[in-house]
């Protein structure tokens, strides 16, 4: 349980900063098309405090770090005024919601980046700093493993979004290019989507989410 906690402290912040990365990127897109109701309401930016919604960024994520489930989680929905949106609704939200997960594969990406940098001025660094024990092979090793954890945390928080279920993100983009007939019986089917997603949690069904995950963290990152 104590290396539970230490998880914990470790991972929580890098956690809140992915996800407020990640709600950020939906206000400043919704700026872009048009609405900039989360920009006047404080959305548009990286304190976590900002995003904070108690099941998605408190009780779900601490709950899979200290149980050892996948850490999933979300932040309070950004304020998106759709009658300030230019173009067809349904298409800018889409590109409002995509954003989100699409953010979290970035910062995936530039975490990878890191380390394979690290790795490559590996051979040039002094001697001195690669003692075993020395603090330059534990600094090293504290930003490896930060970036390391950065790039799975960001895929599994872009592909649990991407799950085709409001409130998630997947859920705006599966509307957005259903066609218009569909649209009655999923927002219908969307009333169910909270006991869904808990039941896809309590069942352990989400660790099938790791499976991408891990697959892509495999090409990203260095052998």
């Amino acid at each position: 349980m104590q290396s539970r906690i230490m998880d914990l402290v470790l991972f929580y912040p890098l956690f809140l900063f992915s996800l407020s990365f990640h709600e950020a990127a939906h206000g400043y897109v919704a700026e872009k098309f048009g609405d900039d109701t989360a920009r006047m309401m404080g959305r548009v930016t990286l304190n976590p405090v900002a995003h904070i919604d108690i099941v998605g960024t408190v009780f779900l994520p601490i709950m899979g770090i200290l149980t050892g489930a996948p850490v999933i989680g979300w932040g309070k929905p950004v304020p998106v005024n759709p009658y300030r949106l230019r173009g067809d609704v349904r298409r800018s939200s889409l590109w409002v919601a995509i954003f989100g997960p699409f953010s979290n594969f970035f910062l995936a990406i530039v975490f990878a980046g890191i380390v394979h940098l690290i790795f490559a001025l590996l051979p040039s660094l002094p001697h001195s700093m690669m003692v075993p024990g020395s603090s330059g092979v534990k600094i090293l090793s504290g930003i490896l493993s930060i970036c390391q954890t950065g790039v799975v945390l960001n895929l599994v928080l872009g592909f649990f979004n991407l799950i085709p279920l409001p409130p998630l993100d997947g859920g705006t983009v599966l509307r957005g290019i259903l066609p218009a007939a569909s649209l009655d019986g999923f927002d219908r089917f969307s009333r169910y989507s909270f006991v869904i997603l808990l039941a896809l949690f309590i069942t352990g069904l989400l660790r099938y989410l790791l499976i991408p995950v891990f697959v892509l963290a495999g090409y990203l990152l260095p052998a």
